[in-house]
């Protein structure tokens, strides 16, 4: 089970509901957000001189001057005015790296599509060791749990209950 996609979903859906929030209801006191994404990404559509100007990467900020918000079930789009000119984004939220709303603090961090750490479909790392039954003598058992502890990173407790 990859639970950084899971996370990654979650995280996505939040942001798709915030915008929600604001496409109905507009930007209520000092909120503003802050939306970076990878403008390479697939789905991704902005102006010619935009990918230009951030071949790799580009932060919108959406707070006074936006129109036409609208989201789908996988992107959003807005208008931005970019040096006078207003310019019509199509944002996938697979393609967003990160989401903040400073007036609150709040912020998310998502994965890179296709980053090193993420685990490939059906490839959960190694199995963890069978619990171990808590018999013989408590060095025996620590030095189990160290070994344990060393190869993956995983520790059952039945290594340190008293019999």
């Amino acid at each position: 089970m990859d639970y950084g996609r899971l996370i990654d979903e979650a995280m996505h859906n939040i942001v798709k509901k915030a915008l929600l929030l604001v496409a109905e209801h507009g930007l209520p006191g000092d909120h503003h957000f802050y939306i970076s994404f990878l403008t390479e990404a697939p789905g991704v559509m902005i102006g010619e001189d935009l990918k230009k100007k951030y071949p790799d990467e580009m932060t919108i900020v959406v707070q006074h001057q936006y129109w036409d918000l609208e989201i789908e079930e996988d992107r959003f789009s807005v208008v931005l005015s970019f040096d006078n000119v207003k310019q019509n984004l199509t944002i996938p939220f697979h393609s967003i790296t990160s989401f903040a709303d400073p007036s609150v603090r709040f912020g998310l961090q998502f994965r890179r599509s296709g980053s090193e750490e993420e685990v490939e479909d059906g490839d959960e790392g190694t199995k963890p060791p069978a619990p171990t039954s808590g018999k013989g003598s408590k060095s025996k058992a620590k030095s189990k749990a160290k070994e344990t502890s060393n190869s993956n990173n995983v520790v059952t407790l039945d290594s340190f209950r008293k019999k």
